[in-house]
């Protein structure tokens, strides 16, 4: 077994699901925000993984982005949740809680 890879995977499949929540939380971010957050969080998280990952959220119509002027450097893109993509999350995070407390039950040793 790959323990490296399996943790990997893991992260992934919850990568998802912590950026819409920082972004629910915030009513919108940008990207480096949101980096910083899972950083925070011992989420590390490299730019050339969060940005196609949001590209794919916005595509499937689960956030949405606005332009803002930067005093120093190029426009900032700001993403926020759609409506659908509040719907998703909210189903996310049920199915997250769910499952969590499954693992939690099936890996906690009761003595």
């Amino acid at each position: 077994m790959n323990l490296e890879n399996t943790e990997s995977q893991m992260k992934k499949g919850l990568l998802e699901l912590c950026i819409m929540g920082i972004i629910q939380k915030e009513q919108e971010a940008y990207p480096s925000d949101i980096l910083e957050q899972l950083k925070a969080n011992k989420l590390v998280v490299l730019e050339g993984t969060l940005y196609p990952l949001l590209t794919r959220l916005k595509n499937a119509g689960l956030l949405s982005y606005r332009w803002e002027e930067s005093p120093s450097g190029p426009p900032r893109k700001y993403f926020s949740l759609t409506e659908d993509g509040g719907k998703i999350y909210e189903q996310l995070k049920t199915t997250w809680t769910e499952l969590s407390t499954s693992v939690n039950n099936l890996t906690t040793t009761n003595k």
